[in-house]
């Protein structure tokens, strides 16, 4: 009997999650311009025309993408202290776009049901520490700015595993002397600190951070005088 059964048969039933799932796969393997409706069929193992028995369209699809995105990121808890639980969210965010680089530009789309319970949850972080609501979506707004930026500019960088970039860094050097010193400040910064023992471009993440965590309280200490 187990030997009669077709592919189709022992094949995983095709629903909506699974093919979201799929194409996320995909998407991290190879980007978002090599997901199409066909390559996704293809990988479920059915006829591109079935997927819509259970999926919109592409659009649909990636709004299903990003909120899986979203529900990796560490998500703020009641009662938390807002600083730290708004640089661990920040830190979380940063690492699960490094996983899904394609999803950078693609966060502040269509929500979905993981994305609005995220956002209702850093809100009410932020509410439950005595932020207004107009401070609780000025920080939000300016986190989320910032980590996105950044994940946008590193996924660009071309860093090493360690998160240095030394090769990039002394290619710009070489060029320089051979132009007669014409950047003497980019050559400055490179030589003193980019090309020092244990620079990691991630580093600079932290920094600003903390200087945009800090910019937070102290308008939030304003607000309450």
């Amino acid at each position: 009997m187990a030997r009669g059964r077709t592919k189709a048969a022992l094949r995983e039933p095709v629903t909506r999650d699974r093919a979201v799932q799929v194409a996320v796969g995909l998407a991290d393997a190879g980007g978002l311009e090599s997901l199409s409706m066909r390559k996704l069929a293809q990988e479920l193992g059915v006829e591109a025309m079935s997927l819509y028995y259970h999926v919109k369209g592409k659009d649909d699809i990636i709004d299903g993408m990003v909120d899986v995105v979203f529900g990796e990121i560490v998500l703020p808890s009641p009662g938390d202290d807002w600083k730290a639980a708004m640089r661990e969210r920040a830190e979380s965010a940063r690492a699960v776009l490094a996983r899904h680089p394609w999803a950078i530009a693609l966060m502040r789309s269509t929500p979905g049901a993981e994305t609005l319970k995220h956002l209702d949850a850093t809100i009410g972080c932020l509410r439950g520490a005595g932020f207004s609501p107009a401070m609780a979506g000025h920080a939000m707004s300016l986190l989320d700015s910032y980590v996105d930026g950044f994940a946008l500019q590193e996924a660009a960088l071309p860093l090493d595993a360690a998160g240095a970039m030394n090769e990039a860094t002394e290619d710009i050097l070489a060029q320089q002397q051979m132009m007669s010193h014409a950047f003497p400040h980019l050559a400055e910064i490179a030589e003193t600190y980019i090309l020092q023992p244990g620079y990691a471009f991630g580093n600079e993440f932290r920094f600003g951070l903390q200087v945009i965590l800090e910019g937070i309280e102290a308008a939030h200490a304003s607000e309450d005088l």
